[in-house]
Formats: structure tokens, sequence, C-alpha cells
């Protein structure tokens, strides 16, 4: 049986996906696990999805999380989190952002943004939703709500040898370390 863990974290563009990845497996590295990230933008600069895999353990030997692999699911929107279900293992946990971003189909009105997904989700797989929104708002600046997603991950995720505050200071602008610190122990708390 390999130790090897799975996370994918998917999104829209914009949403800081690729930030929390970045945190997340530079977390990983320094705490000596070998990490393998793969990332995808698609057309994630005009609110396409964006997707990243990240696998670690003692020896990884591929970046790629097949269907029914993921451990651990954060979807930074709740549609992003129905299109990529598929992914998750029998018995593997997911981090809801309840939010909407409409894709530009519902934004033109020729689709409708799916009704009750978060119920939908509920009914399949173990799933925890937050407002990261709301707790980014409250804390002064509504884009740290990738921080907030990466605490509640990283709580899902069970691995207390890591550094997460030096991981959160070492990756994030210079002048926003204290606000993100704070934004990560909002979501790790949840």
């Amino acid at each position: 049986m390999s130790d090897v863990k799975n996370i994918l974290l998917v999104g829209v563009g914009g949403q800081g996906t690729i930030l929390a990845s970045k945190i997340l497996t530079n977390g990983l590295i320094e705490a000596g696990y070998d990490v393998k990230m793969s990332e995808i933008h698609g057309m994630s600069q005009r609110g396409g999805n964006v997707s990243t895999q990240v696998r670690y353990g003692k020896k990884v030997y591929s970046p790629i999380v097949g269907k029914g692999e993921a451990d651990v699911i954060v979807a930074f929107e709740k549609m992003e989190a129905l299109r990529w279900i598929d992914f998750l293992k029998d018995d593997g946990k997911m981090v809801i952002n309840d939010y909407e971003i409409p894709s530009v189909p519902i934004a033109l009105g020729v689709a409708k943004y799916p009704e009750d997904i978060l119920g939908k989700l509920d009914k399949v797989a173990d799933i925890t939703v937050i407002k990261a929104a709301e707790i980014a708002e409250g804390l002064g600046n509504p884009k740290c709500m990738n921080v907030v997603l990466l605490g509640a991950l990283v709580k899902a995720m069970n691995v207390p040898d890591v550094d997460w505050d030096a991981a959160v200071k070492n990756n994030v602008k210079k002048g926003f370390e204290e606000l993100n610190l704070k934004a990560f122990k909002a979501g790790y708390e949840l």
C-alpha cells in the first residue's frame, strides 16, 4: 500500500488556486516529503477553470491524480466541486467554498447555474462547506479567500509536522504576511 496522498485544488482563474498550491507544496517539501505538482490553467485568465494536483509521500513518481484517487479536493467555487467529484476517493474528503462564479454561458444567459450543488454533493461525499469569501472580507481583504481555503484543506489533510506559518510567510506577497497568517488560521479552525 502506497503512503502517497493525493490533493486536488480546483477553482476559477483569479481565485488564487495556484498560490494556495504553491504554499501547500513548499510547506510539504520543507517538512521532508517528496512532492509532485501539476497545474492546468486552461482559460484561467478569462474566468476558466484552474486545477492543481499535488501528490506527496515518501516517494512520489508522478504528479497526476486520476479519477477516484483524490484523498482531499478543495473547491474554490461550488460548480467546480461538482465538476471534479469523480476524482474523489470513496472515503475522501471535500472542502467546498460556498461561492458562485457564473461561467461564460451562464453569464450570457444560455445556461443556468446548477441548483442545489451542495445538497447533491452531500449525498455522495464527505463534504465541509465554508464561506471563505465572507471570512476573508471579515479579515479586511477578499483576496485572502484562497488562504482561508488552504487552512481548511490543511486541517482535513492532518499533517502536523509542517511549519505552515513559515510556508505562508515565505510564499505570499511582502506586506501581506500577517493578513494571510490570519486567513490561514481562520480556515484551519473551521
